[in-house]
Formats: C-alpha cells, sequence, structure tokens
C-alpha cells in the first residue's frame, strides 16, 4: 500500500491532505529520515525536532512564492523531501548528491542559501522590504533556533524590523539547544516562559473570561488589552520581543500540526512583525536522539537499533588531543581558560568544562563576543584560548584585527576544522584561515603536522606572549605517539624532514605526512626529494627557506586551503623581493572556488593533496613540464 509520503512530489500535494493524515505524514517522515541518516549520516536531532513545523508550514504556505527561511538550514531535510527532493534524499551531504543545507541552485524552494548561524531574520526583512518596494503581496517566514538567536546579528535584525515595521513573521523554535546545550541570560529566559504554568492558566483563564463577553465597547475593549499587557509585563511572557515592536504569539506546541496551523493563520493577519514562539524537542521520535541531542546533532551512519556508530573504533581525534592538552595546561597554570561559541564537545572544550568548570566560558552563538572577551580576558592577565571552527571564526575578523592584534594581546586561537571538513560543504570548509589571518600584523599561525606537534604549538602559543594561532584538521590524530613534557617551540623554525637533491617539498600541517610518502615513493625512482616542515606560517623562516630553496631551485609546495594569499603566496613574495634567478616553484591547493561537499578522502583525491597527487605534481615538475596544468612562478 502507497504510504501517504510517497504521494508527496511538492507542498501542493499537502493541501489535499486532512489533518489526520498530516499526523501520519509526519511520523513516516521521521521515520524515512532515521533510516536514511542511519545510512548516510548527517544532521538528524535538529531535523527530527521540527517535522510538524515543517509540515505546518508548507501546509499553510504557498512555497516558494511565499518565502521561508531557515536559519543555519541543518534542520531543512524535511523541507527538501517535501519540496520534490525525496527520491534524491539518499544522497544528502555525498559528492554530488543534494546538500544538508538550502540550496538555491538545488531547488525554488530553498530561497536563502545558508550554513551558519543567525541570518535568518537579516534575510527574511530584506526580502520581505524588497516584496514592499515592489508592491508584491507574498509572505516571508523566518525560522531561528533559540541558540541562534543568541548571536548579536539576529537581535541587530529583530530592532531594525521592529523599528520600521516590515510586515515579516519569525518563528521562534525553541528546543533548548544549539548543538549543545544552550546558556546565558536568553536562554534562562525563554525557559521561564516555557515552564511557568501560570503564563498559560492565566492566559487561558483571561481569554475564557474576555470570549464570554457578549459586546465590547472600544474603551472596555482597550482596558481589556492594557490587563492583558499587564499580565505579559507580570509573567514575563514575550515583553523582550514586544519591547521590539513585535506582535509576541506563544509558547506554542511544535508538534502539534492544528495548533501550529492555526496561530499561523492568526499571525497572518496581523500587520506588522510577529514573533511565533515554538517549542520543541530536539531529536523528537527517536529515543537515542532525544536522550542525546548534543551527540545526534551531526552523526556518521548508525546502527538503528541502538545508535550506536556503525564504523570500527578509530583513534582520538585532533580535538579531542587539544581537549586533554588543555587541561594538562590548566592544572599547572590557574590563569588559563578556554572560551567556546556554543562549541564544548565539538572543540573538545567539554573536557576543560568538567575538569575546571570555572575555567571554562561558553558564551553562545558569538563568535565575535568571544573574541572581544578573551582580549578583555588578557589585558586583565589571564590567558584565555578560543577555540572556533575555522568556518566560523570568519565571523569575527574584525575583532580579530581591531581587538586583539592592534593592541598586541596575548590571546590564543585553536582554529579547529582547518582545511576540508568534507559533508557539510561550501560553507563549512575551513579553507580561507590562512589567507585571511596571514596579511594580519603582529601575529603567529602555526600548523602542526601531527598530535605531539600540536601540544607543543599549543603550550607554545600560550606563552609566547602574543596573539597566536593554532590551526589543525578535522579527523583522527596519527597514532604517532606523545611527548610527556610540554615545550615551547622556537618562533618561526622551520624543520628538515628529509634531504634530498632533486626537488624540495615544503607541505603546510595536515600536508606533511603525505609529502613525506611521496619522497619515498619518488626516492624508487630514483628521484631524491627534500621535505621540509614550515611548522610556522607566520612568521617564515626566511633565511633557512631561501637558503634550501636557492639549493634546489625546484619547490613544491602543498597546503589544505586555498591558494589565493595562502602560504605558497608569502613564499612566491618572498622569492620574488629577493629577485632569485632560476627558481621554478608550483603549487598545490584549492582553486579560486567554493569546494563542494564530499567526503575528506575524496576531496583529497579530487584536488591532488594526497601521496599520488604529490608524487605527480613533483615529476611534472621536475620534468619542466609548462603547461596550463601547472601553477608556476619564476623568479625575474
Amino acid at each position: 500500500m502507497e504510504s501517504i509520503l510517497e504521494r508527496i512530489n511538492s507542498p501542493a500535494d499537502l493541501k489535499v491532505l486532512n489533518r489526520d493524515e498530516l499526523n501520519i505524514l509526519a511520523k513516516e517522515l521521521r521515520t524515512f529520515i532515521i533510516k536514511t541518516v542511519a545510512d548516510t549520516g548527517g544532521h538528524l536531532a535538529s531535523n527530527l525536532g521540527v517535522i510538524e513545523l515543517t509540515i505546518a508550514l508548507h501546509y499553510h504556505l504557498n512555497s516558494p512564492e511565499d518565502k521561508i527561511i531557515w536559519d543555519v538550514g541543518h534542520q531543512s531535510y524535511a523541507h527538501k523531501i517535501l519540496t520534490g527532493r525525496r527520491d534524491e534524499f539518499h544522497t544528502i551531504r555525498q559528492y554530488k548528491g543534494i546538500s544538508g543545507f538550502p540550496k538555491s541552485r538545488e531547488s525554488a524552494h530553498d530561497i536563502i542559501e545558508t550554513g551558519h548561524s543567525s541570518t535568518s531574520i537579516s534575510a527574511a526583512l530584506g526580502l520581505a522590504l524588497a516584496r514592499d518596494l515592489n508592491k508584491e503581496k507574498h509572505r516571508v517566514y523566518a525560522v531561528i533556533g533559540d541558540g541562534a538567536l543568541t548571536a548579536g546579528m539576529a537581535f541587530e535584525a529583530l530592532n531594525h524590523a521592529g523599528h520600521i515595521g516590515t510586515d515579516v513573521k519569525v518563528i521562534l523554535n525553541d528546543n533548548g539547544m544549539s548543538i549543545s546545550q544552550n546558556v546565558g541570560a536568553l536562554s534562562r529566559y525563554l525557559s521561564n516562559i516555557r515552564t511557568d504554568p501560570r503564563v498559560h492558566k492565566i492566559k487561558e483563564d483571561l481569554e475564557l473570561i474576555i470570549g464570554k463577553i457578549p459586546k465590547i465597547g472600544h474603551t472596555v475593549s482597550r482596558s481589556v488589552e492594557r490587563v492583558k499587557d499587564g499580565f505579559k509585563y507580570i509573567f514575563l511572557s514575550g515583553i523582550l520581543f514586544e519591547e521590539m515592536g513585535f506582535t509576541y504569539i506563544g509558547p506554542i506546541d511544535g508538534h502539534d500540526i492544528n495548533e501550529l496551523v492555526t496561530n499561523f493563520k492568526n499571525a497572518d493577519l496581523i500587520d506588522g512583525p510577529v514573533l511565533i514562539h515554538v517549542t520543541t524537542v530536539k531529536g523528537k521520535g527517536y529515543i537515542p536522539a532525544e536522550k542525546q541531542p548534543a551527540k545526534f546533532h551531526g552523526v556518521s551512519p548508525f546502527i538503528l537499533g541502538n545508535g550506536l556508530s556503525k564504523r570500527e573504533e578509530k583513534r582520538p581525534s585532533f580535538s579531542q588531543v587539544f581537549g586533554e592538552t588543555m587541561v594538562k595546561m590548566a592544572g599547572q597554570d590557574e590563569d588559563l581558560l578556554g572560551i567556546t561559541a556554543a562549541m564544548p564537545e565539538g572543540t573538545g572544550l567539554d573536557l576543560l568544562r568538567e575538569a575546571f568548570p570555572e575555567r571554562f566560558i561558553d558564551v553562545g552563538i558569538a563568535e565575535q563576543h568571544a573574541v572581544t572577551l578573551a582580549s578583555g580576558l588578557a589585558k586583565g592577565g589571564k590567558r584565555p584560548v578560543v577555540a572556533i571552527y575555522s568556518t566560523f571564526l570568519q565571523r569575527a575578523y574584525d575583532q580579530i584585527i581591531h581587538d586583539v592584534c592592534i593592541p598586541e594581546l596575548p590571546v590564543t586561537f585553536a582554529i579547529d576544522r582547518a582545511g576540508l571538513v568534507g559533508g557539510d560543504g561550501e560553507t563549512h570548509q575551513g579553507v580561507f584561515d590562512i589567507s585571511f589571518l596571514r596579511v594580519v600584523p603582529n601575529i603567529i599561525i602555526m600548523a602542526p603536522r601531527d598530535e605531539n606537534l600540536l601540544q607543543h604549538m599549543l603550550y607554545t602559543a600560550v606563552y609566547s606572549g602574543k596573539p597566536a594561532v593554532v590551526r589543525y584538521p578535522r579527523g583522527e590524530i596519527l597514532d604517532i605517539g606523545m611527548d610527556e613534557e610540554l615545550k615551547e617551540l622556537e618562533i618561526g623554525k622551520a624543520e628538515l624532514l628529509k634531504e634530498g637533491k632533486d626537488i624540495l617539498i615544503i607541505a603546510v600541517g595536515s600536508m606533511v605526512y603525505p609529502a613525506l610518502e611521496a619522497a619515498e615513493l619518488l626516492e624508487k625512482e630514483g628521484v631524491k626529494a627534500g621535505v621540509i616542515d614550515p611548522r610556522f606560517i607566520k612568521p617564515l623562516d626566511e633565511g633557512f627557506l631561501l637558503e634550501e630553496i636557492s639549493k634546489y631551485r625546484k619547490v613544491l609546495i602543498v597546503e589544505e586551503q586555498v591558494l589565493a594569499g595562502g602560504f605558497g603566496s608569502s613564499i612566491l613574495e618572498l622569492v620574488n623581493e629577493l629577485e632569485l634567478k632560476d627558481v621554478r616553484i608550483k603549487r598545490i591547493g584549492l582553486p579560486d572556488h567554493f569546494i563542494e561537499q564530499g567526503s575528506q578522502s575524496l576531496l583529497r583525491d579530487l584536488y591532488n593533496l594526497n601521496t599520488r597527487g604529490i608524487k605527480a605534481a613533483a615529476k611534472e615538475l621536475l620534468g619542466n613540464n609548462t603547461g596550463d596544468d601547472l601553477e608556476v612562478f619564476y623568479g625575474s
């Protein structure tokens, strides 16, 4: 027998369903997503929490004429399935498959492309203003989570929308979580609204009493509104949003389709900005995800019956080594602190939280605040370490320059997920940090080739007395063993790992061991390649590097980041400034386009960031091949 889900090929197909069928569809959607993500991996808990909300939105609105803007977008799986991508859903987050986030190129229903948080209200307001200027009539709904609402950008948009009074509807999807448990005053405020039974009981009683009065004159009506307003102020229900110029509706059950649709209809009757407060359960309908929503936020393929990963036991991650090193250092230095922007588990700082909770700070999704907070802590004599994914650090660029590097404050940045990250695609690839950081004065930038060097670089960064960066990749460590004692590295000192005579390979961070493997393969073919790990992207070990470059004359540079402005660019600049003659330099890195989704290994293969690619590039350079496929620099 055909399921209801099999009959849904567009949002228009929802319109013919009755409310009972919509509830059945919710169950089928939930089962479909759980089974698929168990095979493919992906974002699970966030998507399970918005099934009914998504159905209600598409049932009520007429997408894509009406606009639905998803904040972050990692909760858009049901939206994708209901908008014609059910049969492609098994390709989610895979190379050449459908994206795990909204993508305009993929569907007209994906209005705004997104992947970072707290942007939906700004985008929705822009769409609403454009609608009004074009004298159009469609509706604009933004969906934002309570975790994303902690970011300053969301409040900037709320403030602007409330000020100008544009007709835009904001759904606050309140599940008490971002990726990890929410923190801060706003989270407590929303929790009070959600959980205070007096709010619901007295509000219902007031509405019942008012409803029984047969006719209410204008004066009485205004008095009743004043009573309701006073009630709101007494019990804190929506004060914050109403003061910002929004009409507040809620909180309402985000898993009750009837209640959702009724409130959407009521919201449409109100001119101007409306905030609809919806409460949901992250991971709803799958017990392991409900119990551990942070763990099931983003998952690898798992066993349906118990939620355990299908992957074999793996080595610890670089993030875990970072967290363990932080704990070790904190045990020796009471001035050391760790700061995260809502990612304690992802960055490994949950280990510091458990060991030294008083020196762990989670600011919520507020990267800009995290960086400037760290500057204040550093000025106050503390040693703050800000742990943020490379792609999210982009959001705090001005703070890095203005608040940390200009005053040259000793803030350490632990940049996790530097390089290719895989299935999350363009918005999450950490491939720009070298380019946007190395141009900033007063900063030290390091890239460890393995976990042992990571711990020493972190120690070096913290005690350098300057702004310092340690960037390291996503994924498992190499399991090479760890020194017991931490040590400071000589700032700016490169390391020659293998002697050669025919060609020099300079490899950065994650590319060092593939370069060493390529050199071993080349040696079997009679080619002696030298390998250097620069260790420091800034400052460069200029004298040593120039000496080695002058000796070899043929230089291959390998980095897991964009070529434009990357480490290789700094070498080209150095060689050009000193006018070295007869030097040929080829670079392997990422091209000038956004890098699509796909596994890390597949993408590294695709862009020759592996042993095979390094070996092939070295042979091309040695063969004096100057075709279009080579990125070659000739000294003047």
